[in-house]
């Protein structure tokens, strides 16, 4: 492949799916011209984001007290003076759709795929430079540096997927991408904002001092670019790495407590996992309620170098918080990691695809492989990756804290 120039190549022996196989124009995916099944899975965000709320959970009861509002020490002033110097920069009629009230339903409406509806915030791509790279700042200056990598690094990779199956050239983008503030950064209340796109979808919520970041969807196909103008870019090693370092910490007696299956091939899988588009996970989008029954061995059945492991795992997730916000989610996963439960799917060798899924009441982590969304591997390959953090029991969108918050300060 020559850097910068278009033409269709292989990766890793697999080549791109027919030229324009889905209706994608701009970055909008048409799912009437969908085969029913693909549209179901892809309108789900849309068709359940106005659901009255009630957060994953075990059963459907939300348990309450494990979210607390809590002065954590940190400074959110320098999000949102980034955030308001991103929407001084815009002209007025591009605020008109580049905010929205806190309140908002449009914080629950996003797609891991493309929007089905047009999406409100300013679409990254067509920003001026400046005020682009205002935007990027926000986020910048909202997540720890391994957040911000993660990405800047999964929308690079979808630039770099666009010249690898030469198609879809005004939506395979790097910044294809939606940004949207809610709330008012200036007022000391609540705010927040929305990244919304292709395999990159964050939600940063700001009260007072604390911070949420769930939802939060990041992936990418293929996970690393060999060549071309994104040589280089890589995501989700460290995400690979810690599940199988678990993994293979796992002794053969503690299988029957945390392995789903052996197998993530298609014909190996119930039919509800099976799909190309979710896979194996659950937890994406249009599934804010989930009802998730706990699986997997619990962290009183891990010895203490599994702990240990487990606590590593979750450790790169946390890590795309800023350091305290990090340190404190780590805690609240640690005080409860007798509940949590660790479970897998697949095989763990060198090349292998896989799923896991950690499952905290504060904290719900998945990782999955995939089938060829572009690219015509028809079975999961260890280069397409999805990962999904949650905050079980309400606290998505910082629903929980929001709640508290309003009770605390704003009750007549």
């Amino acid at each position: 492949m020559t850097s910068g120039k278009r033409g269709a190549h292989r990766y890793h022996g697999y080549g791109p799916r027919p030229k324009g196989m889905y209706p994608i124009v701009d970055g909008i995916l048409f799912p009437e011209l969908l085969p029913e099944f693909a549209a179901e899975a892809l309108t789900a965000g849309w068709r359940h984001h106005r659901e009255p709320f009630v957060g994953i959970t075990e059963n459907g009861e939300p348990r309450t007290g494990l979210y607390s509002l809590a002065d954590t020490g940190a400074k959110p002033r320098e999000a949102a003076d980034a955030a308001l110097t991103y929407l001084d920069s815009l002209e007025p009629f591009q605020l008109r759709v580049a905010r929205a009230p806190m309140d908002s339903p449009d914080w629950r409406l996003w797609s891991n795929a493309f929007p089905t509806w047009s999406p409100k915030g300013m679409r990254l791509e067509r920003l001026a430079e400046t005020p682009r790279s205002l935007a990027l700042d926000t986020v910048k200056a909202s997540l720890g540096p391994a957040g911000y990598t993660t990405v800047r690094a999964a929308m690079k990779l979808n630039g770099a997927l666009g010249i690898l199956v030469d198609d879809y050239s005004d939506t395979l983008t790097e910044y294809a991408y939606w940004f949207t503030v809610f709330g008012d950064p200036a007022s000391g209340d609540p705010w927040g904002w929305q990244l919304m796109g292709h395999h990159v979808d964050v939600h940063c919520v700001f009260v007072g001092t604390q911070l949420v970041l769930a939802p939060l969807f990041l992936g990418a196909e293929p996970a690393s670019a060999e060549t071309g103008p994104y040589a280089g870019v890589s995501a989700f090693g460290r995400e690979t790495d810690a599940g199988l370092a678990l993994r293979r910490a796992l002794r053969a007696d503690q299988e029957d407590r945390f392995l789903q299956g052996s197998s993530v091939l298609s014909a190996d899988l119930p039919e509800e996992l099976a799909g190309p588009f979710n896979g194996r996970h659950l937890a994406g989008a249009g599934a804010d309620n989930l009802v998730l029954p706990l699986d997997g061995i619990s962290g009183t059945d891990l010895d203490g170098g599994q702990r240990a492991l487990l606590m590593d795992l979750v450790a790169v997730y946390t890590s795309r918080l800023p350091t305290e916000h990090a340190r404190r989610k780590c805690q609240a996963v640690a005080d409860h990691l007798d509940e949590t439960r660790f479970a897998w799917r697949g095989l763990h060798g060198g090349t292998d695809a896989f799923y896991y899924r950690v499952h905290s009441p504060v904290m719900l982590i998945e990782y999955d492989n995939h089938p060829g969304i572009f690219l015509d591997n028809a079975e999961p390959e260890r280069f397409h990756v999805h990962t999904i953090v949650r905050e079980p029991h309400g606290n998505d969108y910082g629903k929980d804290l929001l709640a508290q918050h309003y009770a605390r300060h704003h009750t007549r």
